[in-house]
């Protein structure tokens, strides 16, 4: 299934705490690719005030969110059916479109060079409607980003990697916030056959961090057995995965497991959820190829830029 991991004793506790730490979040992710997290210090709160600042905005007239309109891994608010996340390889121009709607943001850095900024660190677009989220959403940003270099660090010793090993080589990197929000079953009308709140995928880059809420039409994970199992959930805790990219720098060690948010459920109509998504890379220009004896799977070596923007335009729907 998947675990549950407390960094605390990462943070706070012995060099054996550390080590202890770190050797459970390499089992989670060698065995399920997913765990939940406790001990991570990001406030629920200020998760809470961000999901009731956007269900404000997501209530605004179509052609007011319109104004903020944006492409798939833009900035600014991207409506139902402009993204499939389709398995890689298996969606085609009949594969149905999912069922949200997304406000994305990115991280406000500037590298000094003109064509990465220009490319990964657009400028943040913000509703005028909702002058709160801007504030909210920045300061929820940073304390995300601060728990990934931990993660990351935390990764490198679960591989008898020097602890910034990972963090070194994603100083300058980009990240994704997505705001999330799944309409009830009473504003999307029946599901097409196949159709999800977000289709089976798995994520592209290094590390995904979710604040989610329970629901009828939440969270699956695919079990190594292809078996489709609910997300646990405990309140307070971070949902954590990797992606595509981290499992081929640990050579497959670690797992890019697919998931899948089901749709609408007919025992819940009213069910409208929001969830907060993190997608956290490496820098743009780093070439990820397997960590020699880390894992057993050979890939070629992968720009991160030109991996993601293949993933991202195969998820757009034009």
């Amino acid at each position: 299934m998947i675990p549950l991991v407390d960094i605390r004793p990462w943070r706070t506790g012995s060099s054996t705490d550390s080590t202890a730490t770190a050797r459970e979040v390499d089992d989670a992710l060698r065995t399920s690719g997913f765990m939940m997290l406790t001990g991570h210090g990001v406030s629920a709160s200020l998760g809470d005030d961000i999901r009731s600042a956007a269900r404000r905005f997501f209530a605004l007239p179509h052609e007011t969110k319109a104004r903020y309109a944006a492409p798939v891994y833009g900035r600014g608010w991207v409506g139902q059916g402009r993204e499939t996340n389709s398995f890689y390889g298996e969606s085609t121009d009949n594969t149905p479109t999912d069922l949200k709607e997304s406000y994305t943001i990115g991280r406000p850095l500037r590298t000094g060079n003109q064509d990465i900024d220009r490319e990964w660190f657009a400028e943040n677009i913000w509703p005028a409607e909702v002058p709160e989220l801007q504030p909210l959403c920045e300061r929820y940003a940073a304390d995300m980003h601060a728990l990934y270099l931990d993660l990351l660090r935390i990764c490198a010793a679960a591989l008898n990697l020097p602890t910034d090993w990972f963090v070194t080589r994603s100083l300058a990197s980009p990240h994704t916030f997505n705001i999330n929000r799944y309409p009830p079953l009473t504003a999307t009308g029946t599901p097409a056959p196949g159709q999800y709140r977000i289709a089976p995928h798995t994520d592209w880059g290094i590390l995904t961090l979710l604040d989610r809420q329970p629901g009828y039409g939440g969270l699956e994970v695919q079990m190594a057995d292809d078996t489709w199992v609910p997300a646990p959930y405990l309140d307070g805790a971070l949902t954590i995965n990797i992606g595509d990219l981290l499992a081929r720098w640990t050579g497959d060690r670690w797992r890019s497991t697919r998931h899948r948010v089901l749709p609408p459920q007919d025992e819940a109509p009213d069910e409208d959820l929001v969830s907060l998504i993190m997608f956290c890379e490496t820098d743009v220009d780093t070439v990820v190829t397997p960590i020699p004896g880390v894992g057993h799977a050979k890939y070629p070596p992968v720009r991160s830029a030109d991996y993601l923007l293949e993933r991202g335009s195969a998820a757009t729907v034009a």
